[in-house]
């Protein structure tokens, strides 16, 4: 089953069992706009937050990495060349702070929110309809039952010019659905990818 906004912020907002807030920081509603100070006017930003069967996390101003090709290198997942990813620069104007993913190319971001995954609740990221419309695709693995921390976000840029994705906005939409109780969750077994920090996590062995 699909889980609903009510359960979401209850979850958010008391936590679990062991007093685990499911979504930190954690919007109740979802935000359009904001206003960087009492002087300036609202802006309008990619929506993140709650809404009606998920929850929109936001993209990390710490880090955004960029594949590049080395010559004569091919990346091996067993054995990932940390190399293979070039770190690029965090820009600002007055539409907001936003990396730049070039066309044809694949990047990594990190959540600027933290997870508390419950044991019977798997995770499913899905792609916002604004980036979609601008060829941006999210490739996003689930978060599975008791995973904890901040998700490493994936976007391939298929369009065939570059293309800005902001930071501190909303970049992607989480969806929680519940099951019966597993034998054994991710923290049970000690998954390799527990207790991410909001920084680009690589591929482990």
């Amino acid at each position: 089953m699909i889980k609903n906004d009510i359960w979401i912020t209850q979850m958010a907002q008391q936590g679990d069992s062991k007093n685990l807030a499911m979504i930190t920081p954690f919007e109740p509603s979802l935000i359009r706009q904001v206003q960087a100070n009492e002087s300036e006017s609202l802006n309008r930003v990619i929506s993140y937050g709650l809404s009606s069967y998920g929850y929109d996390i936001r993209l990390s101003a710490k880090e955004f990495r960029i594949f590049r090709h080395i010559p004569g290198t091919v990346i091996d997942p067993k054995n990932f060349n940390p190399h293979n990813l070039e770190l690029t620069q965090l820009h600002t104007d007055k539409s907001g702070s936003y990396f730049i993913l070039p066309a044809h190319s694949y990047g990594l971001g990190v959540a600027l929110e933290k997870l508390n995954v419950p044991a019977n609740i798997t995770v499913i990221c899905i792609g916002k309809s604004t980036y979609a419309r601008c060829g941006i695709i999210a490739n996003l693995t689930p978060a599975e039952a008791a995973w904890r921390g901040h998700l490493t976000l994936e976007f391939s840029n298929s369009s065939s010019a570059d293309c800005r994705i902001y930071a501190n906005e909303g970049v992607v939409q989480l969806l929680f659905l519940e099951g019966e109780p597993c034998a054994v969750s991710y923290d049970t077994r000690q998954g390799k990818y527990q207790d991410q920090a909001e920084t680009v996590t690589l591929a482990k062995l």
